[in-house]
C-alpha cells in the first residue's frame, strides 16, 4: 500500500509488514491483547506541547479506527485536544460551538473536561458563550448528577449576570438542576423582573413560570382576607345601636385581628412588569403571564388576562386547544372574567371536534340566568350538526345547564324529550342518558316522560341508552305500575342477545319489581335469574346468585333478606353534573400536567401560600462602594438613561434596578428596588411609540420623559385592589428632580369669576387647612379611597372639586373627606412618603392632629398628574397605622376650562387636524335630547368650558390640560334622529382617545 510507509516510520524501525508499532498489535489484532501501554504512548503524544506529535498521534488513531481496532480509551485525550483549542478561539461563535459539541458527547469519562469547560465559559466576556454555558449545565447534570454542587456554583454565578441574553437560559438550568434552591433567586428577583421585558420569548416563559412558584413561597395570598370581609361587611355596615356591649367588643376584637392586607412591593413589581407581556406575539408568553395572574394576582386584577386569551383564539387550532383548556379551568372560578367575551366562544362549523367540545365546556361554565336563553339558542343550532361526538357533548351541556340553573330545567327537559323523536339514534341515546339524570331531581312530576321513554325500548339499540331507560323504570316503578312489568317481559325475551350493561339493569329491574309487585313479576324474575345464572359473563352470573339469595326467602337466607327493600329501593341522591375541569386548577395552568390532568414527569407542584410572609429583606442587594459615584448621581439627576444600554454586559459595571438607593433605611431599600428605571423609562418608551406623542418643549429634551398612560381602560376608581388596600410598588433609585413645567398664560385660562358663574361653586381663598371646607361631594362624583373595613373604622372618600389649586395652577385639586367611624380619637392624620411616578408631583395636606369619633374632616391636596391617568400612590398614616392608597384621575379631570370666541375656536381647530383629530359617531340616549341635558352630561364627564356657536345643532367646548396647557377642543354635532357626531381635536392623542370613550358613555346612558 502506498500509504503504509507514512504510518510505518517508527522510532525503533518498522515491522516487516509495514504496520505501526504504536496503537495496535498485528499478531493479536489488538482484540485479545493485554498490553495497553502502547496507548499510553499515544496519550503522551496527544498531551505533548508540539503540534507535530499531536497530529501524528491523531493520524495513527484514525488508522486504528479504520481497521476496526478499539481506541475508546483514547477518547478523553482526543476530545481534550479537539475541544480545548476551539474553546480558547478568539471567535465567540467558535467558542460557543465547541462547548455545545463537547456538552453533547454523552460519555461519562469526559465529565471532568466538560465541567472545566463550563466553568471557563461561565466567565467568558461574550454573553453568547455564557448563554451556551447555561445550556450545557442541564446536559452535564443528566450525565452525572454527582456534579450538582459544582453546577449550583456556576448557576449562582450566571444568575448574577446582568444581560438579557443569559437570563432565560440560566433560569432553565436552575429549574433542571436545583429548583428547590430558591435562596439563589432572592438577590436576583428584582433584576429578573426588570429584565423580563427584554428577554427572548423562550426565556420569558421559563422565567415567568419560575417566578410564579417563587412568589407562592415568598408572598402572602392577596385574597386571604376576602372571605372574612364578605362575612363581616354587611354586619359592620348596618350595625345596630341596640346591640349588647359584649357583641360590640367581640366584633371589634375580630376586626382588630383581621389585619388589612398590604401587597408586598416585590409582589406588585412582578405583576406590573409582566402585564405588558400580555400583548406579546408569542402565545406561550401570553399563556405564561395569564397563569401567573390567575395564581398570584388579586381577584379584582385577574380580569386583565381575559382579553389577551380571547385574542389567542384566532390562532392555530393547536394553540386554541391549549388556551381553551386553560380558559375552561379559569371560567369555573372566575366566570365574570370571560362573560363580556361570550360570543368569542361560539362554535364555527370549521372548528375541529376537540375545539368545539372545549368551547362548549366554556359556554356551559359561563351560563347564568342572564345569558342562558342566548346560550340555549346556540345549543339548538349545534344539535343539528353532522359531527355526532359534538352533538352528544351539546346534549350533555344542556343537561348541565338544566342542573345548574333551576329556572330553565323544565325548558331543557322538554327540549330533550323532543330529541327522543330524532331520526339519529345517537342523538336519542344521549338524550335518554341526560334525561335520566334530570328526572332524578323531580321524578314524581315527570311520570309521562318515563312512560314515553319506556316505549323507546323497542327502537333504541344503543346499550347505554337502553340501560338508562331500564334503570329509570326500575327506580320509579311505583310511578308506572302498569308499564314496568310489560317492559320486563319484553326484555326477558331478548335477554340472551343484550349487551352486558343492559343485562345487569334487566336483573336490577326484575329484583325491584319482585319486591314491589311480586304478584305480576314473580315468574318473570325467576326466569331472568335462571337465564343469568348460566350467562357467559361472570359478573352477570354473580349478580344473579347474589340477588336470588337476597330477595327470594329460603331457609339458608340470612338476615339481609329482611332489608332487601331498603337496599334496592333506597332514596338515591340526584347526580351532580360537574365540569371535568373543576379540580384541575391544583395543577399549574399552562403546564403539560394540567393539559393531561395527570402529573407528568418533571412537574413541580405549585406551592401553597405561606401563613406568614417570609422576611422581604432577603431580596435587598447592597450597592458596592465603587458604584456610589457623585458624578454618576448628578448625571442621573439631569438625564434618566434607559435601563438597558447597548453596551450592557461586557463594557463594565452598570447600575441594576435591583440595587438599594444610596440613602435611606434598609426597609426603604427593600421596597425601593422595584425598578424605577425599568418600569418608568421602559414602559414609557413603548407607550409613547403607541400613542405617537412627542415632547412639546425642545428645551426640555434632556429632562426625563413624563409617563403616558397606555391602558386606556382606566376605571376612574382608586386602584386599591378588591378591598382598596393593596400597596403599589414603591419606586427606588436616585432622587429625580421634577422637570420644569411650562407656565400656562393666565389669559387663556377661564377666570375665577367665570368659574363661579359657570359652575355655581363657592370659591374660597383659604389655605390647605384641615378645617372643614364646603365639600362639593353632593354636586361632584365621589370615589372611595379607603373603605371603613380596610381602614379599621377610618373611611376616606375623594372627589375632583374642579377648583384651581392654591399655590400651583399646574396641579389638580383633590378634595378628601375623612370620617372617623371608630370609638377612639384618631391622631396625626397625614400623607407619608408619596412615591409618584417620575415627573408626577404631590402636595400633601397639612397634618390633622385630632379627629374625634364620629367627626368628618375635609382637606385638599394637589397632584400634578403630568397629563396622565396613571395613579398617584402615597401612604395615609395615623399615629398607629399606615394605609397604601392610590388616586387615579378620570381623563376629564386633567383639564381646565378655557374661554374663547367662535372664531378663535375655528382657528385653533384648523391647527389641530389630521392625526390630532378623532371623530366618532354615537347614538344619544332618550334623556339626552335637550340642549341643557347634553351640556350637563358632557361637562360632568369633562372639566370643559362652552364656546359660543351660531349653529343650533352644534355644541362646542374648549379646555387646556392642566400640566402642559395643550388645547382640547370638543365639537358635538346633532344629526337626524338620535344620531350625533363627536369630534375632538388635541395634540394629546391619548387624552383625546380616552376622552371620546368617556363622553360617548356619558351621552349614551
Amino acid at each position: 500500500m502506498a500509504a503504509s510507509p507514512a504510518y510505518g516510520e517508527e522510532k525503533g524501525g518498522s515491522s516487516s509488514l509495514g504496520e505501526p508499532e504504536y496503537g495496535h498489535d498485528p499478531a493479536s489484532g489488538g482484540i485479545f491483547s493485554s498490553d495497553y501501554k502502547r496507548h499510553d504512548d499515544l496519550k503522551e503524544m496527544l498531551d505533548s506541547n508540539k503540534d507535530s506529535l499531536k497530529l501524528e498521534a491523531m493520524k495513527r488513531i484514525v488508522a486504528m479506527i479504520a481497521r476496526g481496532k478499539n481506541a475508546s480509551d483514547l477518547f478523553p485525550a482526543v476530545v481534550k485536544n479537539v475541544a480545548c483549542k476551539n474553546i480558547e478561539d478568539p471567535n465567540q461563535l467558535i467558542r460557543a460551538s465547541a462547548l455545545r459539541v463537547l456538552s453533547s458527547i454523552r460519555v461519562p469519562i469526559i465529565v471532568p473536561i466538560m465541567m472545566l469547560a463550563i466553568k471557563e465559559a461561565a466567565s467568558d466576556m461574550s454573553p453568547y458563550v455564557r448563554k451556551t454555558a447555561a445550556h450545557a449545565i442541564p446536559k452535564l447534570y443528566s450525565l452525572d448528577s454527582d456534579q450538582k454542587d459544582q453546577l449550583i456554583e456556576v448557576i449562582e454565578k450566571l444568575l448574577a449576570d446582568k444581560t438579557t441574553l443569559v437570563a432565560g437560559s440560566v433560569v432553565m438550568a436552575f429549574e433542571e438542576v436545583c429548583p428547590e434552591r430558591i435562596d439563589l433567586i432572592h438577590k436576583n428577583y428584582r433584576k429578573l423582573c426588570n429584565l423580563l421585558i427584554d428577554v427572548e420569548e423562550w426565556g420569558q416563559v421559563v422565567i415567568i413560570n419560575m417566578l410564579t412558584r417563587y412568589a407562592r413561597t415568598q408572598f402572602l395570598s392577596p385574597n386571604q382576607n376576602e372571605s372574612l370581609l364578605e362575612e363581616n361587611t354587611e354586619k359592620a355596615f348596618y350595625g345596630s345601636e341596640e346591640e349588647d356591649g359584649k357583641d360590640a367588643k367581640a366584633e371589634a376584637a375580630m376586626l382588630a385581628k383581621c389585619k388589612p392586607y398590604v401587597m408586598d412591593p416585590d409582589h406588585r413589581l412582578l405583576l406590573r412588569n409582566t402585564k405588558p407581556l400580555l400583548q406579546s406575539r408569542n402565545a406561550a408568553v401570553v399563556m405564561a403571564v395569564a397563569q401567573l395572574y390567575f395564581h398570584l394576582a388579586p381577584k379584582a386584577e385577574v380580569g386583565v388576562i381575559a382579553k389577551a386569551l380571547v385574542r389567542l383564539l384566532r390562532s392555530h387550532s393547536e394553540v386554541q386547544y391549549v388556551v381553551l383548556q386553560n380558559v375552561a379551568t379559569m371560567s369555573i372560578k372566575r366566570r365574570g372574567m370571560f362573560e363580556p367575551y361570550l360570543k368569542s366562544f361560539y362554535i364555527r362549523s370549521t372548528d375541529p371536534t376537540q375545539i368545539k367540545i372545549l368551547k362548549l365546556e366554556v359556554l356551559t361554565n359561563l351560563a347564568n340566568e342572564t345569558n342562558i336563553s342566548t346560550i340555549l339558542r346556540e345549543f339548538q343550532t349545534y344539535i343539528r350538526s353532522m359531527d355526532k361526538d359534538f352533538v352528544a357533548a351539546t346534549i350533555q351541556a344542556i343537561g348541565r345547564c338544566a342542573t345548574n340553573i333551576g329556572k330553565v330545567r323544565d325548558t331543557c327537559l322538554n327540549g330533550l324529550v323532543q330529541l327522543l323523536s330524532n331520526r339519529d339514534e345517537l342523538v336519542v341515546a344521549e338524550s335518554v342518558v341526560v334525561i335520566k339524570k334530570l328526572l332524578q331531581m323531580q321524578p314524581a312530576q315527570h311520570s309521562e316522560i318515563i312512560k314515553h321513554m319506556a316505549k323507546l325500548t323497542d327502537n333504541i339499540q344503543v346499550p347505554m341508552a337502553r340501560a338508562s331507560i331500564l334503570w329509570l323504570i326500575g327506580e320509579y316503578c311505583e310511578h308506572v305500575p302498569k308499564i314496568a312489568p310489560d317492559v320486563l317481559r319484553k326484555m326477558a325475551k331478548s335477554f340472551t342477545n343484550e349487551e352486558d350493561i343492559v343485562k345487569l339493569q334487566v336483573i336490577n329491574l326484575a329484583a325491584k319489581l319482585y319486591l314491589t309487585n311480586s304478584k305480576q313479576s314473580k315468574l318473570l324474575t325467576q326466569y331472568v335469574l335462571n337465564l343469568a345464572k348460566y350467562d357467559q359473563n361472570y359478573d352477570i352470573r354473580d349478580r344473579a346468585r347474589f340477588i336470588r339469595q337476597l330477595i327470594v326467602p329460603t331457609e339458608k337466607s340470612g338476615a339481609l333478606n329482611k332489608y332487601a327493600k331498603k337496599l334496592f329501593l333506597a332514596q338515591k341522591p340526584a347526580p351532580i353534573l360537574e365540569s371535568s375541569f373543576k379540580d384541575r386548577d391544583h395543577f399549574q395552568l399552562g403546564s403539560l400536567s394540567h393539559l393531561l390532568n395527570a402529573k407528568a414527569v418533571g412537574y413541580q407542584e405549585l406551592p401553597d401560600w405561606p401563613d406568614e410572609a417570609p422576611d422581604p429583606s432577603v431580596r435587598n442587594v447592597e450597592v458596592p462602594e465603587w458604584t456610589k459615584c457623585t458624578s454618576r448621581e448628578k448625571r442621573k439627576e439631569k438625564v434618566e438613561k434607559p435601563f438597558y444600554s447597548d453596551s450592557e454586559g461586557e463594557s463594565g459595571p452598570t447600575e441594576s434596578a435591583d440595587s438599594e438607593p444610596e440613602s435611606g433605611s434598609e426597609e426603604n431599600g427593600s421596597s425601593s428596588s422595584s425598578g424605577s428605571s425599568s418600569s418608568g423609562t421602559e414602559e414609557d418608551e413603548e407607550e409613547e411609540e403607541d400613542s405617537g406623542e412627542q415632547s412639546e418643549d425642545k428645551e426640555e429634551e434632556e429632562v426625563e420623559k413624563r409617563p403616558k398612560r397606555k391602558d386606556k381602560e382606566g376605571s376612574h376608581k382608586a386602584v386599591l385592589g378588591s378591598a382598596g388596600r393593596y400597596a403599589l410598588g414603591r419606586q427606588g433609585g436616585a432622587p429625580i428632580t421634577p422637570p420644569p413645567v411650562q407656565p400656562i398664560p393666565s389669559s387663556s385660562i377661564i377666570s375665577t369669576s367665570l368659574v363661579t358663574d359657570l359652575e355655581g361653586l363657592t370659591l374660597t381663598d383659604s389655605s390647605l387647612t384641615p378645617t372643614l371646607l364646603s365639600p362639593a361631594f353632593s354636586a361632584v362624583k365621589t370615589y372611595e379611597l379607603l373603605h371603613r373595613m380596610a381602614g379599621e373604622g377610618l373611611a376616606v372618600e375623594y372627589c375632583f372639586s374642579r377648583r384651581p389649586f392654591p399655590g400651583d395652577p399646574h396641579m389638580v385639586a383633590v378634595q378628601i373627606q375623612i370620617s372617623n367611624n371608630t370609638d377612639t380619637e384618631v391622631k396625626n392624620l397625614r400623607v407619608n412618603e408619596p412615591k409618584p411616578l417620575s415627573g408626577m408631583r404631590i402636595q400633601e395636606f397639612p397634618e390633622i392632629e385630632h379627629l374625634a369619633p364620629g367627626d368628618t374632616a375635609s382637606v385638599v391636596m394637589g397632584i400634578d398628574f403630568c397629563d396622565s391617568t396613571q395613579a398617584a400612590n402615597f401612604q395615609l398614616c395615623t399615629h398607629t397605622r399606615q394605609f397604601y392608597v392610590s388616586i387615579q384621575p378620570p381623563v376629564g379631570e386633567l383639564m381646565a376650562p378655557v374661554f374663547m370666541s367662535e372664531n378663535e375656536f375655528k382657528k385653533e381647530q384648523g391647527k389641530l387636524m389630521g392625526m390630532s383629530e378623532i371623530t366618532e359617531k354615537l347614538m344619544l340616549s332618550e334623556k339626552c335630547q335637550s340642549d341643557h341635558t347634553i351640556v350637563q352630561q358632557l361637562t360632568s364627564a369633562a372639566n370643559v368650558g362652552r364656546v359660543p356657536c351660531g349653529a343650533s345643532n352644534e355644541y362646542r367646548f374648549a379646555a387646556k390640560t392642566v400640566t402642559s396647557g395643550s388645547l382640547v377642543l370638543i365639537t358635538l354635532e346633532r344629526r337626524e334622529g338620535s344620531t350625533a357626531q363627536l369630534t375632538i381635536n388635541s395634540e394629546k392623542m391619548v387624552i383625546g382617545t380616552m376622552l371620546v370613550k368617556d363622553i360617548i358613555q356619558a351621552l349614551a346612558q
